[in-house]
């Protein structure tokens, strides 16, 4: 087994709650428990590339626990279609090149499923590589949860509770839209936390006359408001219906040119499904007479200071990893498992996304409650 002595460490992918406490984590052990030295490659995949590095050491790394962000700063690109004057190369050969001259043994990714991608490109190629789970909307592959979700989740929490002040006080419908990507986990948990009247996740496709249906029952009951948590991938069954068609357009094409077609129509349907939050927010209105507005929180769930939860979690994966680097252990994903650590064959994670079950206990909980999930 080759002896570890410099290691390398990037955050790539958005930024998320608890990144700075990952390297934090992870550099305090590797440095001063395992006595070995650690560089920060600058904005992810594009530092490694263009070789752009700073040298890690305990003065780096002390007062970045609480910071929100990323001290490396990061970036989107894909290691193996590194685009170059708009045309896609294969950059493993120089990153590998880049890393033999700087004496670096090891390589730590911190990112989503995006980065596990990247992460398995580099370890096929034979470098030694560990990927931490970060995203605020819970859907890597394999792992309990990942550092980032438990802060966006307070955020949209708070922000839910916020909202049902102004919508009780006018009599209105309020829609939160709240990220997640394709994921239900973040606006499920945040609308369960916050008391959301509706609950709408990519997972269970909704109707217009479901919510509706919600809606006018509380206004049965004397409650003239109802505040509706969105997940941004959320969708109705007939917009489901059509990018699912779409999707099997893509991978029926046998041509090139047929590929490009229906990738062409297949951004169609998602450009026309962006602003479905709005479009729901005119059906609602109209359906049931209550104004209708719609808060999209965005950006700041990503943003400001990890909770204690995520700082634990950052700090308790990140010391793991350099165990993990120590051992000589590569390929592998630090999975949350509990309140310990597993690492799991990247195989098993890239390209793989985790969605919420239908039949989660968080769902039957809502419904048990009397949130309504547009079904």
């Amino acid at each position: 087994m080759t002896t570890i002595k410099r290691v390398g460490i990037l955050t790539a992918g958005g930024d998320a709650p608890g990144l700075n406490a990952v390297i934090r984590g992870f550099g305090k052990t590797i440095i001063g428990y395992h006595n070995m030295e650690l560089i920060g490659f600058r904005d992810g995949i594009k530092g490694l590339v263009e070789n752009r590095y700073v040298t890690l050491d305990g003065s780096a790394l002390s007062g970045i626990l609480t910071t929100g962000g990323t001290m490396l700063g990061t970036s989107r690109d894909k290691v193996h279609k590194y685009m170059i004057d708009g045309e896609p190369h294969n950059m493993i050969p120089t990153v590998q090149d880049n890393l033999d001259r700087l004496g670096v043994d090891a390589l730590v990714l911190l990112g989503g499923g995006g980065t596990a991608k990247n992460a398995k490109q580099l370890m096929d190629a034979g470098i030694n590589v560990i990927s931490l789970p970060k995203t605020i909307d819970n859907d890597i592959a394999c792992t309990d949860t990942s550092f980032g979700f438990a802060t966006a989740m307070e955020i949209a929490t708070e922000a839910i509770d916020r909202l049902h002040s102004t919508a009780h006080s006018h009599h209105r419908i309020i829609l939160a839209e709240v990220m997640g990507h394709r994921a239900g986990w973040l606006s499920l948990g945040a609308g369960i936390a916050g008391g959301a009247d509706i609950i709408l996740i990519p997972e269970i496709p909704y109707t217009v006359d479901s919510i509706t249906a919600t809606i006018k029952a509380r206004i049965a009951r004397g409650s003239s408001f109802s505040v509706v948590a969105v997940a941004e991938g959320a969708r109705d069954v007939t917009d489901v219906a059509d990018y699912q068609a779409a999707r099997l357009l893509v991978n029926a094409a046998k041509t090139p040119e047929a590929l490009g077609a229906a990738k062409s129509h297949l951004a169609h349907v998602e450009d026309s499904q962006r602003e479905h939050t709005f479009q729901l927010a005119r059906d609602l209105e109209a359906a049931t007479g209550l104004e209708t507005r719609v808060t999209i929180l965005g950006y700041v769930q990503r943003g400001g200071t990890p909770c204690a939860e995520d700082r634990l979690l950052a700090t308790r994966l990140g010391s793991a990893a350099a165990d993990l680097v120590t051992e000589g252990q590569f390929g592998v994903l630090v999975a949350a498992r509990g309140q310990g650590t597993e690492p799991v064959p990247l195989a098993e994670v890239a390209g793989k996304v985790k969605l919420v079950p239908t039949d989660h206990d968080w769902i039957a909980t809502a419904r048990k409650v009397g949130t309504g999930l547009g079904d």
